[in-house]
Parts: structure tokens; sequence; C-alpha cells
């Protein structure tokens, strides 16, 4: 291994910036960033986001965590529609700023957001989006949402059910990265089957 793409971990819907890096031994990661390399970023869906499989909620006499937002997919949708929203709104602000101050110098510029910077880099193409995903339906979600917002899904991670929408996700355009051999392990893996990879690739997926 010689370069890797660094992500956020799959416990939030919107997890955060990504780094590429070339491996060299003894650099700073600062150093070893990827010249060049297209930014991305980690979204997730499914029952690492919805917390199913945390600790305490089966074991005696250890309290389950407090739930928190969101708790369900459909909770998962609508925090990434609230905030392609908000950032749609955020992206048409500072176009508009930049298209006017050409002309006008004295305009002042609109604050700037860190959380919704990067998702306005996705809505205008500069920025890669990888989605930890496993079930079909939170698939098909992401893909009819990106389609929306008019953004490309970079990659589906995990994808075991992918096989089951596989037309759609090479019309989406997205590529996937799959398990060869390992599935069942929680709910969300048991479609999981040994030809995932190969149906989607006869099926033009990347």
């Amino acid at each position: 291994v010689t370069t890797m793409n660094i992500l956020h971990g799959s416990a939030n819907t919107i997890g955060g910036q990504n780094a590429v890096i070339k491996l060299k031994w003894g650099r700073s990661g600062e150093e070893m960033l990827f010249p060049g390399a297209p930014p991305g970023i980690k979204f997730a869906l499914g029952e690492n986001v919805t917390r199913k499989n945390s600790g305490g909620n089966n074991t005696p006499g250890v309290a389950a965590p407090p739930r928190r937002y969101p708790s369900t997919r459909m909770g998962q949708e609508e925090v990434l529609r609230d905030a392609f929203i908000r950032a749609r709104d955020y992206k048409a602000t500072w176009d508009d700023y930049r298209a006017r101050s050409a002309k006008d110098k004295s305009l002042i510029a609109p604050r700037r957001d860190l959380e919704l910077e990067p998702l306005a880099e996705v809505l205008a193409g500069t920025r890669l989006v990888h989605v930890h995903s496993y079930r079909a339906d939170e698939m098909l979600m992401v893909l009819n949402l990106a389609d929306e917002f008019g953004f490309k899904v970079k990659t589906l991670q995990h994808g075991l059910e992918g096989y089951k929408i596989a037309d759609e996700i090479a019309k989406h355009g997205a590529g996937l990265s799959s398990f060869a051999d390992e599935w069942s392990y929680k709910i969300e893996a048991y479609d999981a089957i040994p030809y995932n990879v190969a149906i989607l690739m006869r099926h033009g997926v990347l």
C-alpha cells in the first residue's frame, strides 16, 4: 500500500472531509498529502448512524446510551436534505457575491460557514462524495437525492446489496467498493451474496 484515502468513521450521516496521502517514512501528515488529489467527504447511512449495535443496549446492568438524531433511515435522509438545501442557498449567496463584486469592490463578503462550505463544493462538483452504505434502499435514497441536487456520488462503500440495484448505480455513475467474502455480522449485512461484485461489473458499475 503506497496511497491511502483517509476518511472519518461511519457514526455520522455527514462525517467530515478526507485526506489522500502518499505514504512516506518519517514525514508529517501535511508532507504526505497527495498533491492534486480531489478532495472528498464521508457520508454514512444505516445502522452505524442509528446506533442499532451500540454497546449497553442488551447488557444487564449497563445503561443504554441516550438516543440521538437521526435514529431512523428516514431521519438520515432528512439530515442530508436539510444540509443540501442550506448548502444550495449558501452557494447561491456566494455565487451572487462573486458575480457582483467583480464590478463593485465595496461589497462585503457573506459570512463563511465551515459546515456548509464542503457541501457547496460537492454541489459545484469539486469535492467527491463517499458513502458508507449496505442496503439497497438506502443506496437508492442517496443516489436519488444526489440526482435531485445535481451532484454525483463517487463511491458507495461496502454496498453489500448493490446487486439489487445494479442498473440504478450504473445509470447514476457511482462506483462501489465491497467485501468479497464477509457478511451477516449485523442485520443490514444479511442479504449479501458472493456474486455482488460480478453482477455489478456485468451491469457496468466500476
